[in-house]
């Protein structure tokens, strides 16, 4: 078995306005902790994969705040309290100061994360 806390997980993005913290807990999935500024959009540092959009699957829960997601479908709104499942193919943008953790597919993950270190410079 193993357990983190946010503070124990090793940062791995970090830019004006996000602070990601990833750790692979087993059984190939990964909890991240995330925090994004009011206003910060992820969809830029998503260009250039598939659709302009996050192409892993997320499980996770927003403690904190407002976020907007857009999908090819559409947009949708979660406010803290909220648990939820994002599927492949989306771009969150805070609405407010937000924080949430999500649990992911190690793989999936690490290749977002790569693709959005590399956007980022």
């Amino acid at each position: 078995m193993t357990s983190t806390t946010r503070e124990e997980v090793p940062v791995a993005l970090s830019d004006e306005g996000i602070d990601v913290r990833t750790q692979e807990i087993g059984g190939g999935m990964s909890v991240m902790y995330m925090r994004l500024g009011k206003g910060t959009d992820l969809g830029p540092v998503l260009k250039g994969m598939p659709d302009d959009l996050c192409q892993c699957p997320h499980w996770g829960f927003l403690a904190k705040g407002r976020v907007k997601l857009r999908t090819k479908q559409g947009e949708e709104t979660y406010e803290a309290g909220q648990a939820f499942y994002w599927a492949p193919g989306h771009a969150p943008e805070a609405l407010e100061d937000s924080e949430f953790m999500e649990f992911s597919p190690t793989n999936e993950l690490g290749e977002v994360l790569a693709h959005a270190k590399a956007q980022l410079g």
